[in-house]
């Protein structure tokens, strides 16, 4: 897995490519944990290269929304496909999510 990182509009946008599991969820998790360290509350994941994600990468994503709602931040997610979609889903995650339609309504939720 690779995550490309690019700051817009003061959110940081993170795009993860490949799969999140076990074997990789350290990686996004070491980007999101040294992104808090910079001061940066507001985040927005791009799943649109994200084939798979595992229990390891929800605990991950789990840990993102626990921090951006402890500190007044935000995270918004977009370009989920239907297989990664139904296991935040069936996990009950997407209701700590704002999920967006795309890339500029990600990334002008996460500004507000």
């Amino acid at each position: 897995m690779t995550i490309h990182e690019v700051e817009e509009a003061g959110v940081l946008v993170l795009s993860p490519q490949g799969r999140i599991d076990s074997t990789t969820s350290s990686r996004l998790e070491q980007h999101l944990s040294t992104a808090a360290g910079q001061g940066h509350r507001r985040v927005v994941v791009d799943f649109s290269q994200v084939d798979y994600i595992s229990s390891a990468g929800l605990r991950v994503m789990l840990s993102l929304a626990k921090r951006a709602r402890d500190q007044q931040g935000r995270a918004v997610l977009f370009g989920m496909n239907d297989g990664v979609r139904q296991v935040f889903e069936l996990a009950g995650f997407l209701a700590l999510f704002t999920i967006a339609p795309a890339r500029a309504d990600a990334i002008q939720l996460a500004a507000v």
